[in-house]
């Protein structure tokens, strides 16, 4: 386990809190980075993956707060738990507690899975 994932992690928290998970994205992830939510199918590649995260921000109507609780580290694994606020167009209010699995590869995520009560 490397240092680098812990100064890496508290750049993506720092700039997420601040409002910049897209800058995130960008900077972060891989090409054919694979993202899945719970067990619904996974979304394959920067782009598919670009396009369903600016449809999920463009919906957000209140964004409340975020909160790290926990992280820990593992060889090219990251694994974060997140508390979340925030009023989406589509979904309501959501109050909820998320896992993040995060995989690394060359200083990139290459996929990524959310955990998360529906």
């Amino acid at each position: 386990m490397s240092t680098d994932l812990k100064a890496t992690f508290e750049d993506i928290k720092n700039q997420v809190l601040q409002g910049r998970a897209m800058e995130v994205f960008e900077q972060y992830y891989a090409d054919d980075v694979v993202m899945q939510e719970n067990d619904n199918p996974p979304t394959v590649g920067k782009e598919a993956n670009r396009q369903r995260e600016l449809e999920f921000f463009s919906k957000l109507t209140e964004f409340r707060g975020a909160e790290v609780k926990s992280v820990a580290y593992g060889d090219d694994v990251i694994i974060s738990e997140w508390f979340l606020d925030y009023t989406h167009a589509d979904w309501g209010k959501r109050t909820y507690d998320q896992v993040s699995v995060q995989k690394w590869k060359d200083g990139k995520v290459i996929s990524e899975r959310f955990y998360y009560a529906s």
